[in-house]
């Protein structure tokens, strides 16, 4: 190839790459011609499961042991039950039918040749093997409920349980007092302002407030449906990217919780390869580049843990949830073909009917791996291993709140000296006599509160035409949880007459 003229020259041209490297011969059994590529690499339809089926085993079983960095044992023995994470996707569709191969109806065929049939690895591995879907519909008007579909889908995988939830649970007391067995706060509220000495700051509405060391402000009660107080959550979010990122996160924490009561130890995810990338980049374009290592796969522990406390050693003393996602070497092109060769039937793909969500930075970069994908096959999987490289720096100084991942140290010292703000200082009587929330930006990390507060050039419609934009919105029902184990100070400066008020007892007469 030269560098010429193209239209003069034909060796100037780029010769087009082969779509496989080197033969139409299935690159596994070296007999069979093949019947599809996959990054270059010819397989037929007979090896095609096998490899699949390895894929899976090879990404989930060294996470099973409840210690998996020690050494190498012969039978798979997990700490808990193992709960399914179901959206109804192309994904989560083949990983629902892989696990009940492989773990529930002990399919021969998914099983490893060597050890023979007497080997313990052919026993069953979980005790209780749950289905846990979220139902997303009341999130989007006009979307259509797929309960019914997947319940039928369910019903045909013997041994299966099905958990059926809805995303206004996220709001329900009744739902956490099931999940938690302890009573939620029903009128917990943020206040969405940018103003001010608090940029973001947390209203409490507790009817038995004596109970809690919390410093803040009491808000009348509240009577709305946890479907309302949801509506009214998404509604204040000021971009169709916190929209998207506030759902998915919500979800999350709906399976998370599911685990713990289902006394689940590991939960699996359908997140296949391509996914993952989309996640990876729009999560580094949100800031959530401190939690990479999280989105690929996650030990997540429900409450703060002590800084001075072994990471290693928290698992083998405190419940825990091991978040895995077994589809992260399977592409959206092998998916696809084990749903069509199975003959599986994916009940939920339809994308919200919202046409915010076009200006979602997740709608975007799900185009562009779209497109990297089709044109570059290699890069996706790239993409994947370059971000498992990744360690990002910085101690972690606690939980977030709504997404309760680790919060990195320092974020909001290092936020408050790249912002400016404008703020009013009332006078020192008005400060003495004004009650003062206490601040919550300190509890967020830096892509949940950027989430509360960033602003867009260009807003997206209304999701809610008859729901009016307020900077107070209802909070989930586990924010409390993530409280009781840290303490919250709000300080305000004192008139001088206060101070003499607090000091009275303790000086000394002439």
């Amino acid at each position: 190839m030269s560098c010429g003229n193209p239209t003069v020259e034909s060796d100037a041209l780029m010769p087009r790459r082969k779509k496989y490297d080197k033969t139409r011969q299935c690159v596994r059994c070296k007999l069979s011609t093949g019947n599809v590529v996959i990054r270059y690499a010819v397989y037929c339809k007979e090896c095609f499961f096998p490899l699949i089926t390895h894929k899976f085993r090879r990404s989930l079983e060294p996470s099973v042991n409840e210690r998996p960095q020690g050494p190498r044992r012969t039978a798979l023995k997990p700490a808990g039950n193992l709960l399914v994470g179901f959206s109804g996707g192309l994904g989560s569709t083949v990983l629902l039918d892989l696990v009940h191969r492989c773990y529930v109806s002990m399919d021969q065929s998914t099983m490893p040749s060597d050890g023979g049939k007497q080997h313990p690895r052919h026993e069953k591995i979980w005790k209780r093997v749950s289905v846990c879907y979220v139902e997303i519909a009341g999130a989007f008007p006009g979307m259509q409920d797929s309960s019914p579909d997947v319940e039928t889908l369910i019903a045909q995988h013997d041994g299966v349980d099905l958990i059926s939830l809805r995303i206004q649970d996220a709001f329900d007391p009744a739902w956490w007092q099931r999940v938690a067995g302890r009573p939620a706060l029903s009128d917990l509220d943020f206040d969405l302002t940018t103003e001010g000495t608090s940029p973001l700051t947390l209203l409490l509405s507790y009817p038995y407030g004596r109970h809690t060391e919390l410093h803040l402000i009491f808000n009348p009660s509240s009577s709305s449906t946890p479907l309302e107080k949801l509506q009214a959550y998404l509604a204040s979010l000021p971009t169709a990217t916190a929209v998207h990122s506030t759902i998915q996160n919500l979800i999350r924490l709906l399976l998370l919780h599911t685990a713990l009561q289902t006394q689940s130890s590991h939960l699996v995810l359908g997140t296949s390869l391509t996914s993952l990338a989309m996640s990876l980049i729009s999560g580094v374009s949100q800031g959530r580049g401190f939690n990479l290592k999280e989105e690929m796969q996650e030990e997540w522990v429900p409450s703060v843990p002590d800084p001075a406390e072994d990471v290693s050693s928290i698992t083998t003393r405190r419940r825990y949830v091991r978040v895995i996602r077994p589809l992260r070497d399977v592409g959206r092109k092998e998916c696809t073909l084990w749903t069509w060769w199975t003959g599986l039937r994916v009940v939920a793909a339809v994308r919200p009917p919202w046409v915010g969500a076009r200006q979602d930075i997740g709608t975007l970069t799900h185009d562009f791996i779209t497109g990297l994908e089709r044109d570059y096959p290699s890069t996706v999987s790239t993409i994947v291993r370059t971000c498992a490289k990744v360690a990002p720096k910085g101690e972690v100084s606690g939980l977030c709140l709504l997404c309760a991942r680790p919060v990195q140290h320092g974020i909001q010292e290092w936020k408050s000296r790249i912002s400016i703000r404008t703020r009013d200082v009332p006078d020192a009587g008005e400060q003495s006599s004004a009650q003062v929330p206490a601040p919550l930006a300190p509890h967020l990390c830096y892509a949940c509160h950027t989430t509360l507060t960033s602003k867009s050039s260009r807003p997206p419609p209304a999701l809610y035409p008859e729901i009016s934009r307020s900077s107070v919105a209802p909070a989930p029902v586990w924010v409390l949880s993530f409280m009781t184990d840290r303490e919250m100070f709000q300080t305000s400066r004192m008139n001088e007459q206060d101070q003499r008020n607090t000091l009275k007892d303790f000086l000394l007469e002439d």
